[in-house]
């Protein structure tokens, strides 16, 4: 298991916070057009960028593909419920689910499941094979819900950094 780095957000000034909006927007920008954008010489947007990188506020570059266009047309919300309630079968779990390219996203949540796990495939046929071959086989597993996804009617990457409550996004 990682370890977790506490980040109080007020340790970023109003520069850092328009590098970390322009890059979310657009993480493959040129150094030069983000250090106009956000007022600043390119040797120090770029210094700034590699000291946001190097106190982990940036933790990923990553180009987000479009699922559909890659023949992943389902996306399910599964809530899962262990069959235990140990450590040990949590950390089985969590590695197992590690080793599943089908699952992108594993949040431990509270309420009546113990995870909340995202998961793509092709189509529907092949997310029922999934989880009856594969999620509800793992013997740490007790108990499945499942929420297909009909429409993403709202989808975004963009964390609202520096916005305060009461303030429009």
């Amino acid at each position: 298991m990682g370890v977790t780095v506490p980040v109080h957000p007020l340790s970023l000034d109003a520069i850092d916070i328009a590098i970390l909006g322009a890059l979310q927007e657009d993480a493959s920008i040129a150094n030069a057009e983000l250090a106009t954008r956000v007022g600043l010489s390119a040797s120090a947007c770029l210094s700034r960028t590699k000291r946001l990188r190097e106190n982990g506020f940036i933790t990923h570059t990553v180009a987000v593909v479009d699922q559909r266009r890659v023949g992943l047309g389902i996306t399910a919300f599964a809530f899962v419920t262990l069959a235990g309630h140990g450590r040990r079968t949590a950390e089985s779990f969590l590695r197992r689910i590690q080793e599943t390219p089908q699952v992108m996203e594993c949040w431990h949540v509270t309420g009546r499941a113990d995870y909340l796990l995202k998961i793509v495939a092709p189509d529907i046929d092949s997310y029922r094979d999934f989880l009856m071959d594969t999620l509800v086989q793992t013997e740490e597993v007790g108990h499945v819900e499942t929420q297909v996804v009909l429409k993403a009617e709202k989808r975004s990457l963009k964390l609202p950094i520096g916005k305060r409550e009461g303030e429009p996004l």
